[in-house]
């Protein structure tokens, strides 16, 4: 089979589509800086107990600059917050596409963000991607080792930008794995202390 995408005689500059789980990030990251302030012994203990550092969230920017690179496209995805939904308008004006949101199920869990995921890169891979042009994945989920193998076998770079412990399979089958462990200072809200 002629893969049409990668003989497309237009080329421009390398572009990087970037897909981010944002609970997916902000969940793990509470979790990897309650090990980091000695709240949990070990990333397996936090996960296990749920022992997360209810005070570290992250910068939407700052992801969005670490992450994106020549940005060809950003796209966030997530449950919906409580009524107040200024935390997506925040995403917005720092650069991500209009985030897609989900309502949580009856019993509180995140459904359908994974599988719309999976479902918009590949359908902008199939569509917008031109040579030279790459995917990064910010999650660290198994599922999506799947979409990781598809980009690869159609010639593109995924790559994974997510914590330490991320799904090995999902490292594995990632073109380059980059770490957020070193980086979470610098990825976390700035508050500053009230007066």
């Amino acid at each position: 089979m002629v893969d049409l995408y990668l003989a497309r005689e237009e080329y421009t500059p390398m572009a990087n589509y970037l897909y981010v789980d944002n609970s997916n990030v902000w969940i793990e990251g509470k979790r990897v800086s309650a090990v980091k302030k000695k709240l949990a012994p070990d990333i397996l203990t936090a996960r296990q107990q749920n022992i997360n550092d209810p005070s570290w969230s992250y910068d939407f920017g700052r992801l969005f600059e670490f992450a994106g690179g020549d940005i060809g496209l950003a796209k966030l995805y997530g449950s919906r917050p409580p009524p107040n939904d200024s935390v997506w308008l925040l995403a917005e004006k720092k650069g991500f596409n209009k985030p897609i949101v989900f309502d949580r199920s009856f019993f509180g869990k995140e459904k359908k963000v994974d599988t719309q995921i999976t479902s918009d890169a590949m359908e902008d891979l199939y569509t917008k991607f031109k040579k030279g042009d790459e995917m990064t994945l910010v999650a660290g989920d198994a599922d999506f080792v799947p979409l990781a193998e598809k980009v690869r076998a159609v010639g593109y770079e995924f790559h994974v930008v997510f914590w330490d412990h991320a799904a090995a399979e999902l490292k594995a089958a990632a073109t380059k794995f980059i770490s957020l462990n070193p980086y979470l200072d610098h990825l976390a809200i700035k508050r500053t202390k009230a007066a």
